[in-house]
């Protein structure tokens, strides 16, 4: 449960991960390191320096003790206060205290003053102002003594110096390493960039570079993609070779149909122009998307453009909600014929079609809605595969297809780097197909 929490904060991108992995044990080692230094080493030396000025304290209120005065108290500390480099005064009984002066980076000071609480109950207060002294307040028999000594009596001397230490090299080593880390990570993202290319429909160069695993994941790359390519090759070569072949005898038909009388030829000629509409969406099917290379176009224009031209045909076809605005890398063409199979099956097994645009930084959604029947959601899978009919889900009575429609549909979007998405519309009830696109 924690770790899937964790999941959703974590970065995506493959550079952030890595460095994140890089930087949190040299983070980690550095906070550690610092931890124990602090608590262990500067703590124990701080506390054992204290405990010998805590010895020098107690000679200096025992002689005060067994003074009759102040100014026989200092007389007879004097020979003791000159080797030990201590400046000594008596602090007037009718002014207050000096209360407790330290920064909040003063650690070893606190610890100082931790240690005389519990080890000197004459101890008053401390203060740690910014210079090479600090002050001890302590009472005694003849009244309140301050006391001023060294500060390195009692802290170490320069005790940052491994922790600088230790964040600068921790720092230097997490750029040699980022720097290398970034020449290891640069041929997968490379690899990662022809591939999505290649998914849109790009071909963009690419020669395996790194490590043996990236260059054997780039080689497989390549032999794939020349496998897909030649599939297409292959699939559009037969699907275009029988698509023509088929022309020959269909115009000689039309001929010998021309001739006879029209009562008696026109069922002829209805099946004649339906293996007509059938040839054109096998050869639709296997252009794909090469009748058009991507270039930067402004969707509200091209969908505005095919909007007009279905409604020049006295079909019921309206723009819906067009937000967004810029231009995005599509093949227009190609796209065109997409929106138009979308846009034919509305109108074939409904009354009306609505198309909207919604164009924002990360995708490109292009939905056509009708108000028919629908795609029933156990078959909207199976409706996007080739040569799939689903007449009884819609409306058999409308006529018939070779069921290539919202496959090419499919084609073209995944050309694209996209994806078709069928649901319900919410507002008139049929289909709505929406193609999603990445920008």
């Amino acid at each position: 449960m924690f770790f899937h929490w964790l999941k959703q904060y974590m970065p995506r991108s493959l550079y952030a991960r890595a460095a994140l992995i890089l930087l949190v044990p040299v983070v980690t080692l550095q906070v550690v390191v610092s931890v124990v230094f602090i608590k262990r080493d500067l703590e124990d030396l701080t506390v054992q320096m204290t405990l010998t000025v805590e010895r020098e304290l107690r000679l200096i209120h025992q002689t005060i003790a067994a003074s009759a005065d102040q100014a026989a108290a200092l007389e007879r500390l004097a020979p003791v206060l000159d080797p030990l480099r201590i400046g000594i005064r008596f602090l007037p009984d009718d002014a207050p205290l000096p209360q407790e002066d330290m920064s909040w980076l003063e650690f070893s000071g606190r610890v100082v003053r931790t240690t005389l609480e519990q080890t000197f109950p004459p101890f008053v207060s401390a203060q740690f102002p910014a210079t090479s002294e600090f002050q001890l307040v302590m009472q005694t028999d003849l009244g309140p003594v301050a006391l001023v000594l060294d500060r390195r009596r009692v802290t170490a001397a320069a005790p940052h110096q491994l922790i600088v230490t230790v964040v600068v090299f921790g720092f230097l080593v997490s750029i040699i390493a980022f720097v290398y880390m970034r020449n290891q990570l640069r041929p997968i993202k490379q690899l990662a960039d022809a591939a999505q290319a290649f998914g849109r429909g790009r071909m963009v160069s690419y020669s395996p570079r790194g490590a043996n695993e990236v260059r054997a994941a780039g080689h497989a790359f390549l032999d794939m993609r020349a496998r897909i390519e030649r599939q297409i090759e292959q699939r559009t070569l037969m699907l275009s070779g029988v698509s023509h072949d088929l022309r020959t005898p269909l115009t000689r038909m039309k001929l010998g149909l021309s001739m006879l009388d029209d009562a008696e030829a026109e069922p002829l000629r209805q099946d004649v122009d339906e293996m007509q509409a059938l040839l054109d969406a096998f050869l639709d099917f296997s252009r794909g998307v090469t009748t058009s290379e991507p270039e930067a176009i402004d969707p509200h224009d091209l969908i505005e453009g095919v909007v007009e031209g279905w409604c020049r045909q006295d079909k019921d076809v309206m723009l819906g909600e067009m937000s967004g605005q810029g231009q995005v890398m599509l093949r227009p063409a190609a796209l065109r014929r997409a929106i138009d199979n979308l846009i034919s099956n509305a109108v074939r097994y409904g009354s009306r079609a609505r198309v909207s645009v919604a164009l924002t930084e990360r995708f490109l959604r292009i939905r056509v809605e009708d108000d028919g029947p629908g795609i029933p959601a156990d078959a909207r899978l199976e409706a996007t595969r080739p040569f799939t009919r689903l007449d009884p889900a819609r409306n058999q009575d409308l006529g018939s297809g070779v069921g290539l429609g919202l496959a090419i549909v499919t084609d073209i979007a995944r050309a694209h780097g996209g994806t078709l998405r069928l649901g319900r519309s919410a507002d008139l009830g049929g289909l709505q197909a929406d193609i999603v696109i990445g920008v």
